[in-house]
């Protein structure tokens, strides 16, 4: 608040003495507090914030949304975008923690409630934010507030049964999105039990039944300052991105093409799986994501890694530099439609999945490119395995792109494979083989994925070289009834004598016609 400087008063004895008693004394001018320009910034940004809010819940409301949230923040009127973004996403993600504390704290009249945009982003600031707002009629109003409303907070913890904001969150989501916390130990530097062990001082850990790496921990554990993320020992990858490398399941010793791997989790699992042997090809286009993919690599030690800043459909396959690739995944850009929950759509008061509209265009647009890079995937001459995944829910994306490409797999030799055997979700039935494909949905399994896995055909043959445990038992339960029609023969004599027997009877055959 503004200082109020008082003129010097003279003593009274004096204060109407001589010619100075009729003289006017003027005080001096009240000088105004100059606020800062990080002051200044932060006002502006919550005014901002407040007006693309308004838009997202009266589009919400009427089911006519403008534009996204993304499209508003970064729309040219919008000056101090990165803050107002931070606001406006951190906001909707407390927005109804924040709406119960204002019904419980009852302190807003009838000249806010009109004004309620704003009051949620600065009430957002007031109880969960880094700064405290000084400036503003409307942060003035409810800082002058601010003990009821943080008593209004510790009361719904008390009614929610919580002990902390972060449970409160995991307990106030919308529509059932519970979302556990998932880790990934990074088994470069550390071993599972050790990582189980050291998080279980602060928090309750499961492995995940799924990927032998994958921790799961309760909604709203908050690791992102915890000593094993910093260190790199963990990573805090969500449970579908952790299948895609498990799915591919490259070799020690391998060499592998990840297409469009930045941020990197992917890329540094691959590296985990592979032991930090063999090479990996790291390829991405984008200069900024480069850096940032840069930056995973360093932080998770793994040094079988190449990074190639390019893009994949621009690489030859007959080049020299990929003759010894022997896998490649492919996660390419994609609606993103399979993360809602992420993306803080689902915090939306009409949030329902059958309310989505998606730019048909831009799938179209999206499935193009898609098909493009499966199917260069798929040329590269020596690759045996090739993992297809996205984040999206939306068929175009997934198996229209694995339909469009079957002829021309088949001709290289490629059949679609099943990853993760066990996983009940599988393709949607719009072609034969689709049950050979993994969904996940975003309402059962908190997130939508797809995965496609394409083996070498003469690949097949050897199961234990690309099945996941359960096909491995099938296999092994196939040469054990094997041993049982022939006794004397191991499984790969049996095969010989088999093809044997049936060329003969073949010829017999054939000759027998001849003579008829």
């Amino acid at each position: 608040m503004a200082r109020r400087h008082k003129p010097n008063t003279p003593p009274a004895k004096q204060r109407f003495s001589g010619a100075e008693s009729h003289k006017t004394k003027t005080p001096p001018p009240v000088t105004k507090k100059q606020f800062t320009a990080g002051e200044r910034s932060a006002l502006y940004a919550r005014r901002e914030a407040a007006n693309v809010l308004r838009s997202v819940l009266r589009g919400d409301a009427e089911r006519r949304a403008v534009a996204s949230i993304k499209s508003l923040v970064f729309s040219p009127s919008v000056r101090n975008k990165r803050a107002t973004f931070a606001l406006v996403c951190e906001t909707l993600k407390h927005l109804s923690v924040i709406k119960d504390v204002l019904e419980i704290a009852n302190v807003l009249n009838s000249k806010w409630k009109r004004q309620e945009p704003l009051v949620y982003i600065i009430c957002y600031d007031i109880l969960f934010g880094k700064d405290t707002p000084s400036i503003g009629d409307a942060e003035k109003f409810l800082m002058r507030r601010k003990d009821a409303l943080l008593s209004g907070l510790a009361t719904l913890l008390v009614r929610k049964k919580v002990k902390s904001v972060e449970q409160l969150l995991g307990v106030s989501q919308l529509n059932g999105h519970i979302k556990p916390r998932y880790a990934r130990v990074n088994t470069l530097k550390m071993d599972v039990d050790s990582a189980v062990q050291e998080l279980e001082k602060h928090y309750t850990v499961q492995k995940d039944e799924t990927v032998p790496d994958l921790l799961v921990l309760p909604p709203g554990s908050d690791l992102h300052a915890h000593q094993l993320v910093a260190n790199g020992r963990i990573f805090l990858q969500g449970k579908a991105s952790s299948m895609v490398a498990a799915a591919l399941q490259p070799e020690a010793g391998w060499e592998v093409l990840d297409a469009c791997s930045a941020p990197g989790n992917k890329t540094i699992h691959l590296a985990a799986l592979m032991e930090g042997q063999g090479k990996i090809i790291a390829c991405e286009l984008n200069e900024e994501r480069v850096k940032r993919l840069e930056q995973t690599i360093k932080l998770s030690g793994a040094s079988n890694i190449e990074v190639c800043h390019g893009d994949f459909l621009g690489l030859n396959p007959k080049d020299s530099s990929f003759a010894k690739v022997r896998a490649i995944l492919l996660d390419p850009s994609c609606s993103g439609s399979g993360t809602i929950t992420d993306r803080l759509d689902h915090l939306l008061p009409s949030h329902a999945s059958d309310n989505m509209n998606y730019d048909t265009m831009r799938l179209h647009k999206l499935a193009g490119f898609q098909k493009k890079a499966l199917a260069h995937a798929l040329s590269f001459p020596q690759v045996e395995r090739v993992v297809y995944s996205t984040c999206s829910i939306h068929q175009i994306e997934n198996e229209d792109v694995v339909s469009s490409v079957l002829s021309l797999a088949s001709s290289l030799g490629f059949k679609l494979a099943t990853p993760f055997p066990q996983w009940q979700r599988r393709g949607l039935p719009v072609f034969s083989g689709s049950e050979h494909l993994l969904r996940m949905d975003p309402v059962e399994d908190k997130e939508g994925f797809f995965i496609a896995l394409f083996v070498k055909t003469n690949k097949l043959d050897n199961q234990k070289s690309f099945e996941l445990p359960e096909r491995r038992e099938c296999g092994q339960r196939r040469n054990e009834r094997t041993m049982q029609l022939h006794p004397y023969l191991g499984p790969k004599m049996f095969r010989a004598w088999s093809n044997m027997l049936h060329r003969r009877r073949s010829r017999l055959a054939l000759s027998t016609s001849l003579e008829d």
